[in-house]
């Protein structure tokens, strides 16, 4: 179902009927108690509702409305250039420890007829970022669903990561950031192709930071 409530900034609403808030809820109240923490001081007596309401918009992209998300924003063009939209800010949980990773994510294809709505590539970002997510499967599925989608000459996708994992925990390797990349159709073929695309994210390229 659709809540009304938990509809993002841009209006874009998501799905949260198969979220269990209520498990969710009690969860987090006796993870409180097993830190040796009082779930009933006034601090966090209201904590686990809060978190449990949290969870359905960090983890929105399970229920995101494909056809909502795309919207008829598929355009027919004779274009046949490369099309990047670089520096797409993307928030994830990492699966692994349900700590956050962030980045950027940069994309770029080179259509066969058909465009895609600008605003709609972020989304697709956000789509499967919100979700308990590893860094490499989320740069490959942003990258097939793209290509699924508008059958293009080619696709291209780097993902850059920090990953609070790394940087709270473990190693402590607070500057260490991951890079991944999924190269499809001519990008993956054609050299001069997949060189022009890294050249563009080379050009005024800033570090990332959080």
């Amino acid at each position: 179902m659709v809540n009304p409530e938990n509809e993002d900034m841009d209006g874009q609403e998501f799905l949260t009927g198969d979220i269990d808030t209520e498990a969710v809820e009690n969860s987090i109240r006796s993870m409180l108690a097993a830190f040796g923490e009082d779930p009933t001081r006034e601090g966090l007596l209201n904590t686990p509702k809060r978190v449990a309401r949290m969870y359905p918009e960090l983890l929105s992209g399970y229920r995101m409305d494909v056809e909502k998300l795309v919207n008829g924003a598929i355009f027919n063009v004779t274009y046949d250039d490369m099309v990047i939209v670089r520096d797409i800010e993307y928030f994830s949980l990492c699966e692994h420890h349900m700590l956050p990773f962030m980045g950027r994510a940069h994309v770029a294809y080179i259509p066969s007829g058909q465009v895609i709505g600008l605003s709609k590539i972020p989304r697709i970002v956000d789509m499967y970022a919100r979700r308990l997510q590893v860094q490499e499967r989320m740069t490959r599925q942003i990258a097939d669903f793209i290509h699924d989608l508008l059958k293009p000459q080619g696709v291209a996708v780097v993902v850059e990561g920090l990953h609070l994992c790394a940087m709270m925990r473990g190693v402590k390797k607070h500057d260490a950031r991951m890079t991944t990349s999924s190269m499809l159709g001519s990008f993956r073929k054609s050299i001069n192709t997949r060189q022009e695309f890294l050249d563009h994210l080379n050009r005024g390229a800033e570090p990332l930071r959080i």
